[in-house]
């Protein structure tokens, strides 16, 4: 074995600090995107033919292309953002917007899962848009929605290894560095049990909290 476990420690923290700097930005992103999709929509609360148009080619954009060449594609800007094209910080930067759209997709069907007549019975007792946006159609899909952000966090875990690839750091560094590179098949087994452990365990969590609030 090449490494020590400092090593893997360091590995460890890093993907940990990407996957959850990432995912506040994609959340915060993906829910606004989510939103206006809903609304924007045909039939819906403010019904806007050309934002919905424009945000949905966007979105659908950025989904069809594979993170390693969203990775490669966004150098320039990702320079721009923090200066650098490599290491965390810098991985951080394509995988917002690699999950932003993605998790606007996920709020997007959790929202229009909420049946129809939710809305309906708002609107009939006089509530604003945003009011039955707030407090009916997200409470109402809240579950859904924890689902839909732990499949997106579980994403970005496997996008946080295949930035490894490029200099990201984390555990797929690790693992291209001293698993592939130098044939350490101990290193190799370890950093795949320790990503198959966190998406198990963020699995777990998700399904659990999301059982709770439904219960409610």
């Amino acid at each position: 074995m090449l490494v020590d476990e400092q090593e893997i420690i360091q590995a460890l923290w890093e993907t940990i600090v990407m996957v959850g700097v990432s995912l506040i930005f994609s959340f915060i992103i993906g829910l606004v995107l989510g939103i206006l999709l809903v609304v924007t929509r045909k039939g819906h609360l403010w019904e806007n033919k050309f934002i919905f148009t424009a945000l949905n080619t966007v979105i659908n954009i950025f989904r069809s292309i594979p993170f390693i060449i969203l990775m490669v594609a966004v150098i320039p800007f990702t320079r721009l953002i923090v200066g650098t094209s490599i290491g965390t910080a810098a991985a951080i930067v394509p995988m917002v917007l690699f999950a932003g759209p993605y998790i606007a997709r996920l709020i997007e069907n959790s929202l229009l899962e909420v049946d129809p007549g939710v809305m309906e019975a708002a609107q009939a007792m006089g509530a604003t848009p945003w009011q039955i946006m707030m407090r009916f159609l997200i409470p109402e899909a809240l579950s859904s929605l924890l689902l839909g952000i732990t499949i997106a966090t579980i994403g970005l875990v496997g996008a946080s290894a295949m930035a490894g690839a490029v200099g990201g750091g984390g555990l797929g560094d690790l693992a291209i560095t001293y698993g592939y590179q130098r044939f350490d098949t101990v290193v190799m087994v370890i950093t795949v049990g320790i990503l198959i452990i966190m998406v198990q365990s963020l699995q777990s969590i998700g399904n659990f909290i999301a059982k709770k609030v439904r219960r409610r």
